[in-house]
């Protein structure tokens, strides 16, 4: 929805607003100087001063209070505020359609499913009371069965921010086997976050007992990385004004709980993002194109609610446009639970029996990828869900 024209709207009237303002404390200052110069006046003849003198002082004040005809100054301010207070609210009707329900349609569906989605929802946004009384509420005891992972993952993001990665090295070494063959190279992130804090509070000999322990099962396919590493032990007490001080950045903490929200979710068979949110987003944005159909088809109600396509399309970012079936392009086959859609290194999709047949099933040995000039491996390649 194109709010640009409204926010312009607002902006004017809090000029306007604060224009008006200021004139009006303007006038009331100098009124009060006014009336503060003539109360001096009478205070300091109070004992010499007739009656007479008090009301020739009043008359002039009331001379100077009408010359200055505050009304008249704050007229035209007012007026401009008044005229753009009118035109606001207008503006806000026609953006906003108070009745949204015109653009709804009566479609069959799950309540039980819908209940899931929303205590889903809370759960997975760590909002865990708010789900347990949801779920107690519209009584759902099954969907309360999705509160235990998120419970556990949201446990360790928050040691993640005390700078504890115990847990997501457990949650890692315990996973280890699905995170490898979804190709996530978290876990070596995890023990080179890990290496770098033991390095900077325990000093030289400890990180290098850790790394021979921890890294060094990963130097097979990450050798430059662990080299990088082992580089940085020769810095050790003084590594923030190293070649590798970028290693002590906050951000690799911040990146490394979005990508372990993302294969925790992941491995559970859930979305990065809320369904619910994706979905209300969605809607959000298509709205206003269905409530100007539905003004085109006002008292056509019934051809709207029998209605198998849209006459007009609804235009959605590309984070909200979703295929639910994939074909594989070499192959033309529709990926299945046997036949997955797996993400190459250079970013294109192919079916897993595709990958199969161009590496002739060897897991290391480089293909060219049909549609690009980058050669892969089909170990290196990462299984995506439908």
């Amino acid at each position: 929805m194109e709010l640009n024209s409204i926010k312009d709207a607002f902006d004017r009237v809090t000029k306007k607003q604060k224009l008006s303002s200021s004139k009006s404390q303007e006038i009331i200052e100098q009124i009060g100087q006014e009336i503060e110069q003539a109360l001096s006046r009478i205070q300091s003849g109070k004992d010499s001063a007739s009656p007479s003198d008090h009301k020739l002082i009043l008359n002039e004040l009331k001379a100077k209070l009408k010359e200055m005809a505050p009304l008249s100054q704050l007229e035209g301010t007012q007026k401009d505020l008044n005229i753009a207070l009118s035109k606001y609210p207008k503006l806000l009707d026609k953006s906003f359609n108070p009745d949204i329900s015109k653009a709804y349609r009566n479609i069959d569906f799950d309540i039980h499913t819908v209940n899931q989605i929303i205590a889903s929802h809370f759960y997975r946004q760590g909002q865990f009371d708010l789900g347990d009384c949801f779920v107690d509420e519209c009584n759902e005891p099954e969907a309360a069965e999705k509160k235990a992972p998120f419970l556990e993952m949201f446990q360790i993001l928050e040691a993640m921010k005390s700078r504890n990665l115990e847990p997501a090295l457990n949650w890692a070494t315990i996973n280890h086997e699905q995170l490898s063959r979804n190709g996530s190279d978290i876990e070596l992130k995890l023990h080179r976050l890990q290496f770098v804090e033991i390095l900077q509070n325990k000093g030289r000999d400890e990180a290098l007992k850790y790394a021979r322990a921890f890294l060094a099962p990963f130097a097979a396919k990450h050798m430059a990385e662990i080299q990088k590493l082992m580089a940085c032990l020769l810095w050790a007490g003084r590594l923030d004004s190293s070649p590798y001080a970028e290693l002590l950045s906050s951000i690799h903490w911040d990146k490394l709980a979005e990508e372990f929200t993302r294969q925790f979710c992941n491995l559970i068979g859930q979305s990065y993002e809320s369904p619910l949110s994706v979905t209300i987003a969605a809607g959000v944005q298509g709205l206003p194109t269905l409530l100007k159909l539905m003004n085109v088809m006002t008292g056509k109600k019934q051809e709207w609610q029998s209605m198998k396509q849209l006459p007009v399309p609804v235009d959605l970012d590309r984070e909200f446009q979703f295929h639910s079936v994939f074909v594989c392009p070499v192959s033309r086959d529709q990926a299945s639970e046997e036949n997955p859609p797996m993400l190459l290194s250079c970013g294109h999709v192919l079916c897993k029996q595709s990958i199969t047949k161009l590496s002739k099933n060897n897991s290391t040995r480089p293909f060219k990828c049909p549609y690009c000039p980058s050669e892969v491996e089909a170990g290196q390649c990462r299984q995506l869900y439908l």
